[in-house]
Order: C-alpha cells, then structure tokens, then sequence
C-alpha cells in the first residue's frame, strides 16, 4: 500500500519558545527563542503519533539578524538590510551554516542540527529543510564553508552587469541606494557597485516593497540582454549550489523545499536535481511555484516531485470557505491540473499565507473543516498542514515588523500561544487547551489517520460527482461538494458542505462512477461513516440517491464495503 505523505511545517524558531512576553519588536533577550532541543524524542514521538510522516523544519539555515553574533566569530549584519529583529529565513547569510538562534550552545550548533535530525529518524519521521536558490542576504558570508570552497561572488568580476560565470548581477558605477529611512554617518550600509535585488529588482535604487534584504544569484540568464541563457559551460552558480545541497544529504536530509524555484531556470533543476539524487534515491524536491504555465515543465523537464498547489486548489478552496466561489468552482480546479495532480502539494497554511482562524480569512477555524477534509482526501498527492493550524490559531498579534496580518511572524522574536499552551513545557497535554482546540486537533488527527490508512484515499481512483448533481434539487451544488475514492473491493464517498447551516442531501450517483471503479452496487454489503464509526443503513436503491445528513461547515466520509 502506497503511503500517503504528511507534512508538518514548523518554525523551530518559534515551536520551543517557552517566553509569554512577546513584545511587539521585542529582543532575543526580551521575547526569547525557541531550540532546536525542543523536537526532544516526546515531541518528535508526538508529531508522529499526529500521522505526520514528514517535518518541514523551517528557517534552519543561517540568515541575517539583527542579534550580534559576532563573538563567535559571525559577522554582525546591517540592521538597515534586515526585516525584523529575527531577520527572514530566506535571506541566507551562509548556506553552511545553521541559525545560531535555534543553538543551546552557539560553538556546537552543527552538532545539535546533527542530532536532531539524528533523533527525527529515530522517531520515523523524514526531515525536511529550506534551499532558498534564488537569492542571499545582502552581506552573504560563509565562515562555515567546506575547505576549498569559494564564496558566493568572491571571484565576480564587479565591473560587469552580467557575466555567466559571476555569482551575482551587478550595476557598475552606482551606489546602493535604499529608498527608505536608513543609518547615516559610520552605521551607514554600503554597498558599491550595487548588486541587483532578489525579486529580479535590476537597479540600485530598491524600494520598501522590494526584496531588499536580498541580492539575486545569477544561473547565466542574461536579463540585461533579452533573458539570454548562457548555460555551457555549466555556469559557476550551478557549480556551487550542487555542492550546497550535496552537504546537506551528507547530513541526512530527506527532502528540499524550494525557495521561489520558478525564479531559477529550470534547465537548472533538470541539471541538479539527478545528480543529486544519485546519492538518496529517495529524497524529495518541492517546487515552490505561482505560474500554472510552467507546471509541465517544473515536473518533467525540472524533474521536482511536487508543487505547490496555491493558485489552483489553496485559492479556490480559500474562496469557496469565504463564500466568494461556490463549490462547483472545485472541480474546475482540479481540472485545470489534469495529470499533474499526483505531484501538486496541497494546503491551507504555510509561512506565507494567512491562518485560517484569523480575521483576514475565516474568522474561525471549523470553517475550513470541509475544505480541509477535501483538501486532504481528494487525491494522492501529499498534504501539508502548518504548526498551529491543528489548534485553530489566529495570528493576530501586531509582533513588530510583521505586523497585525492574520501571519504567523517569520520576521520577529515570538511564540504562538496555542503552541506554547499544547506543548506545555514539553509535556505535550491538553491542559492549556481550550474544548474548542481539543475538538479541532481531534479532527485533524482523526482525517490525518483515515487518508493514510484507507487504500481507497492513499493510492485508489478518483470520481468527481457534482456533475451528475448540478441539476439535483436536494444537493447544493454552490455549498455542498462530493466525490468517490474507489479500491479494489470497497469505495468511499466524501461529502463536504461548506454551508452556515445544517443540511438534509441526497447525492446521485451516475452508472458511471460504478462503471469506473469496476464495482457492481448490488455486491455492497455495508456502509460505515469514518469519522463517528457508525454504520450508515442502505436502502434498496442508495446507488440512485444517498441521503446524507449534515451538519454546518462539516464534512462526512462513507466507506461501502462488499464484506
């Protein structure tokens, strides 16, 4: 039986911070950090005891900060070019090198990265880490480099906009000049000539709205000159990265999520990604990607396993839980996709969107329920869920950089209530929790078992029924959304209504369905609702119309059974 694959994504920087404080632009020192120690073998026991079978562990790599490190030898950054107290994530200032904030003790901080995904697999869960690809910190440095290895940009040639074997884009003869309030005088950041920005900003004069924490990395695509690829001899950049990320297999990192992939060329990820996985056939390659159009591509040419699916699957989900979209609007969705559907990732919260709970999307997190429950059972493809989502977080604190955005910081020294409240000083009980958050992580847990454990979610067919609904007057076709999941002797049904109110349905089934799953209805003997384990009575003629009670914003999966 195929497994399905779970992924918990969860900033180590903020899940073991322990400090209630949380001043708004807070202090390390002030509102504390959470450790790497924390994923101690009660709490990775945990996370796989939720059915996750993977751990995103978020912003481990080294990057800017605001935090004086420079007694252990790092190199103090400019506040000027940092977002936040804590810096972003994704402005790498080493790609050898692990955060010194998530350290108990700075010296050893590889060591303690070693271990911890040491103590992962122990506890049978595959980890997974950032490659951020496309650009670095404005003061890049690595003190923590393999011997021999040559620095990103230390061998560019800086009088020239473009060269293929530079590391970065340059603007001869100007001066960096950010377009907002900055230091004057000996605190002044300097930079000349000006590098290009990371959100492809090719002058010297970034504005607030820019990356501008950030230079571009250079992959040999002349934008100066029409986007002329320049890729043989294999560029210095290519070079560089592949040995990147061979480090960390060596350190046993099962899988990349990768950092704005379609703004790197994808000749270089077709280039990269087998060689690399010469070394661990098994390692995985996620594709954070916007553009529809590039799909293919990223998937057969880039050779990614998986892709974000947000503009097709997150987005009409969000608008359909808002009540912008109704449920009809699903099925295009998935259309859209068509083969790729095995290689997109799906979700409802990541780093960089919204919480479900929060003020600027649902307002409650029952809400998302159904989607969830379709999200996560539709098809095969891989299922991510955000720390914090299982307890209904809302992120509606105003941290400092961030803001009051409905996000959880990933710029600000900060802890989340609901996590500090579950892991309760590593104990990891429901004590702090509210009935609310007990009733939604069960949830959770509950979908999470049923998906990798039904054969007919984790590798069956799929069967979309709304068409056969759409003139149906005791089906809802705008709130009301379902499909069948088929094995080999058995089939599900997955109902979600996504409507205010509790409703009566009755959804048809077409000859159809039953013609492509290769079941005769009159061999089902029974069927059972997943989620309450009861027994669900079938009429003489259920194959033509299932009545289904629901409740409001919820969800039923059916399985039907020849045995």
């Amino acid at each position: 039986m195929k497994e399905k694959i779970f992924i918990y994504q969860v900033l180590p920087r903020l899940f073991g911070n322990n400090n209630s404080l949380n001043k708004e632009n807070g202090t390390l020192e002030e509102n504390g950090v959470g450790k790497l120690s924390a994923f101690d073998n009660k709490a990775l026991k945990e996370v796989k005891k939720m059915g996750f079978t993977h751990i995103w562990y978020t912003g481990v790599l080294e990057h800017a900060s605001k935090t004086d490190y420079s007694a252990y030898n790092i190199p103090k950054d400019n506040p000027d070019v940092i977002k936040g107290n804590a810096g972003s994530p994704y402005a790498i200032r080493d790609y050898y090198d692990i955060s010194p904030d998530l350290a108990d003790v700075v010296e050893n901080r590889m060591a303690e990265f070693d271990a911890l995904i040491e103590r992962t697999h122990k506890n049978g869960l595959k980890a997974i880490i950032d490659f951020v690809p496309n650009h670095v910190a404005r003061q890049y440095y690595s003190d923590a480099k393999p011997e021999k290895v040559k620095d990103f940009g230390e061998d560019d040639k800086t009088d020239l906009a473009f060269d293929p074997d530079n590391n970065f884009y340059y603007i001869p003869g100007e001066k960096l000049e950010l377009q907002f309030p900055v230091q004057e005088g000996d605190g002044a950041y300097v930079e000349f000539p000006a590098k290009a920005t990371g959100n492809d900003c090719f002058n010297n004069k970034p504005g607030i709205n820019d990356w501008y924490e950030t230079i571009k990395l250079n992959y040999g695509v002349d934008y100066m000159h029409g986007r002329t690829n320049c890729f043989t001899p294999v560029p210095d950049t290519w070079l560089k990265m592949k040995d990147v990320l061979m480090y960390w297999i060596e350190k046993g990192v099962d899988g990349f999520r990768c950092d704005m992939a379609e703004m790197v060329p994808v000749e270089f990820w077709s280039w990269v990604i087998p060689k690399v996985k010469v070394k661990n056939k098994s390692l995985i390659f996620i594709a954070e990607i916007y553009n529809p159009s590039q799909y293919h591509n990223y998937i057969h040419w880039g050779m990614f396993d998986y892709l974000y699916d947000k503009v097709d699957l997150y987005d009409t989900l969000r608008d359909v839980i808002c009540g912008r979209k109704p449920t009809s609007e699903i099925t295009f969705s998935w259309q859209r996709i068509g083969d790729l559907q095995p290689h997109m990732l799906n979700f409802l919260e990541n780093h960089d969107e919204q919480r479900i709970a929060s003020d600027f999307f649902a307002g409650d997190a029952f809400k998302a329920v159904p989607g969830m429950i379709v999200s996560a059972t539709m098809h095969t493809n891989p299922v991510m869920i955000y720390f914090g989502q299982e307890l209904g977080e809302r992120a509606m604190d105003k941290e400092g950089f961030s803001g009051r955005d409905g996000r959880t910081t990933i710029f600000d020294y900060w802890s989340v209530e609901s996590i500090r409240n579950w892991r309760n000083n590593g104990a990891f009980s429901a004590d702090n929790l509210s009935e609310e958050q007990i009733r939604l992580r069960k949830f959770y847990l509950q979908l999470i078992q049923i998906a990798k454990d039904e054969e007919c979610i984790n590798s069956g067919k799929f069967f979309d029924l709304m068409y056969s609904n759409y003139e149906n007057p005791e089906f809802d076709s705008t709130k009301q959304y379902a499909f069948l999941r088929s094995g080999k002797n058995e089939f599900i049904m997955v109902i979600a209504n996504f409507a205010a109110e509790a409703k009566e349905v009755c959804v048809h089934i077409p000859d159809d369905a039953f013609v492509y799953m290769g079941i005769e209805p009159q061999k089902i003997k029974s069927a059972k609702e997943l989620f309450t384990k009861k027994n669900i009575p079938l009429s003489s003629r259920w194959d033509k119309g299932l009545y289904i009670s629901m409740e409001s914003y919820s969800g039923k999966i059916i399985k039907f059974s020849m045995i």
